[in-house]
């Protein structure tokens, strides 16, 4: 499914990648830091991850811990990507552990315009062509260049209400509050090489390409990712209010496949210059390619932060944040005006240079492996390693 040099970046010899790795001799995840082609244990530093991104010390703890340690390579682990339910060999897990899981919705125009097509078609697709070429030019033309929250974007409210083209979609585009919702219960999101889950009885549904955001308990970014926001859109299009029920399924949130940390190297202003890739490849033979700028976001990381976490908000094991997507595919599989919707067996594969390669296998939510590794179960096996 994916080499070793797809998996890091593309200047991994200046990267601090942090990540995670399910250890089959103690049926339990070990943090782990890249070096090389291989990942080092680094739990004995710090049990969790989320306990590492707090220290002050970070890079120095980290740079110290590769030597004498325990060892895997990425040959090894990503050979596993072959079968996830085998439990007697190491793979990668999703390099997150107890940070709460957030994502922003709603901040790139395009992806904006998507919404609202799904909310005036009630989430059937096949009515998706017509309204997008109803909302596109107009919708799109008024608010493409507008920044949210200022009184330009006031002005192009009150036209669009006069059109009666107003949605609650537009208002969290450009409107003063951008949308942040809890994407995923903490622990549950899955790795690269592992199965992502749709439910069984959605017909209209999509990933999600992002970029993510890792950051400690005082709101400062440590790091980025990529995730993918799995999303049924026959259910948000059927009303808003079954958000939970779109975005939080078994295995329907990928990130990995590293934490790459901040540094000289490599830092937010990186971020707001990243292009992240998207292939879909199906069974059937069919492939769908699409793409994903932060130059084009509507509202800056940093100030997405500042809306999820502050005095009205902390996270006391910090937190990860979906920054949103550009794409939303439009490209028909089966028929014309039909769309795009998952296949079971699509590899999907998001992509940057400076992360690397998230690769996941559609599955149904109800199919893939179930999540039994909650809190508690974290807690006993670091216990029962003495690390905590």
């Amino acid at each position: 499914m994916i080499s070793v040099e797809e998996i890091l970046p593309r200047d991994a010899e200046s990267a601090t990648l942090v990540g995670r790795v399910f250890d089959p001799e103690s049926q339990g995840p070990c943090v782990v830091v890249v070096d090389g082609t291989e990942v080092v244990e680094i739990t004995d530093v710090e049990p969790t991850v989320s306990t590492l991104f707090e220290r002050e010390d970070l890079h120095d703890a980290v740079a110290s811990a590769r030597a004498g340690r325990r060892r895997w390579s990425l040959e090894q682990l990503a050979a596993a990507f072959a079968d996830e339910r085998d439990r007697s060999v190491p793979r990668l897990l999703s390099p997150i552990d107890l940070q709460v899981i957030k994502a922003a919705g709603v901040t790139f125009v395009e992806s904006m315009i998507e919404r609202v097509i799904e909310e005036r078609a009630k989430g059937d697709a096949s009515r998706a062509v017509a309204i997008r070429e109803q909302l596109a030019e107009v919708v799109g033309g008024a608010i493409s260049a507008v920044k949210p929250g200022t009184e330009s974007a006031v002005q192009v409210k009150e036209v669009l209400l006069r059109e009666g083209l107003w949605s609650q979609y537009l208002e969290v585009g450009i409107g003063p509050d951008p949308e942040i919702f809890t994407k995923a219960p903490v622990l549950s999101s899955v790795g690269t090489g592992q199965s992502i889950g749709v439910l069984s009885r959605s017909s209209w549904n999509n990933p999600e390409p992002e970029v993510v955001l890792a950051v400690r308990s005082d709101g400062t970014p440590v790091g980025a990712t990529l995730g993918n926001d799995v999303n049924l859109r026959d259910f948000e299009g059927r009303s808003a209010l079954l958000l939970t029920e779109a975005k939080d399924n078994n295995a329907s949130c990928a990130i990995g496949p590293f934490v790459r940390l901040f540094d000289d190297a490599f830092g937010m202003d990186d971020v707001r210059d990243l292009d992240v890739t998207l292939t879909v490849t199906g069974e059937d033979g069919f492939v769908l390619d699409g793409a994903s700028s932060m130059k084009n976001i509507s509202r800056d990381p940093v100030e997405l932060i500042h809306h999820a976490y502050g005095d009205h908000h902390q996270y006391p094991d910090g937190f990860v944040l979906f920054t949103g997507t550009l794409f939303a595919p439009t490209q028909d599989r089966f028929a014309p005006g039909a769309g795009f919707t998952h296949l079971l067996g699509d590899v999907v594969r998001i992509a940057t240079p400076r992360l690397g390669v998230l690769v996941n296998t559609v599955d149904h939510a109800e199919s893939a492996p179930r999540w039994e590794a909650g809190i508690w179960a974290l807690v006993k096996s670091l216990r029962a390693r003495g690390l905590v």
